[in-house]
């Protein structure tokens, strides 16, 4: 066997291929998966009622964190936030952070919330753009995209 015959094209393919599939599991070995929980009733019937995208009637437990971000504008057409439902302890950090998809969206407190933030009022398309609102009060934050509440645009936090 000579030097070309050990390093044909398959050989260098599966080399690589085993090395990035080493590599990005070597990654996933020391995060723990996300922990889903039954919503309250107050915030699945608000998001089964508005037809959220992206809800699966589960939300999730993000308590223990200091920080968390939701992305504005997630799906496949850039109709939803991501997580869609959200546990989170009192004095953390949200940061919303708009993905350019879906055309421009806003983050205001529905009628129903028990939190009154609108935590950004104007309408933002830019990818990148975020805004942060530090969660101090117990309650529950029921959140909608006013251009795109009919297509299922809501979201919640929990704040325990």
């Amino acid at each position: 066997m000579n030097d070309s015959d050990r390093f044909d094209r398959r050989t260098v393919v599966r080399a690589i291929g085993g090395s990035a599939l080493a590599v990005s599991l070597a990654g996933c070995a020391d995060d723990e998966p996300e922990e889903m929980v039954d919503p309250p009733a107050a915030v699945d019937d608000f998001l089964t009622e508005n037809d959220a995208t992206g809800y699966e009637g589960e939300m999730l437990d993000a308590t223990g964190q200091a920080g968390l971000t939701v992305e504005v504008g997630s799906g496949e057409m850039g109709l939803g936030f991501s997580p869609v439902a959200v546990a989170i302890d009192g004095g953390t950090t949200v940061t919303f952070e708009w993905t350019g998809e879906g055309g421009v969206h806003n983050v205001v407190a529905a009628d129903e919330s028990d939190i009154d933030v609108d935590v950004e009022e104007e309408e933002i398309d830019a990818a990148g753009y975020t805004a942060e609102y530090t969660f101090d009060a117990t309650g529950t934050y029921l959140y909608v995209c006013e251009p795109h509440i009919a297509q299922g645009k809501v979201g919640a936090i929990v704040v325990e």
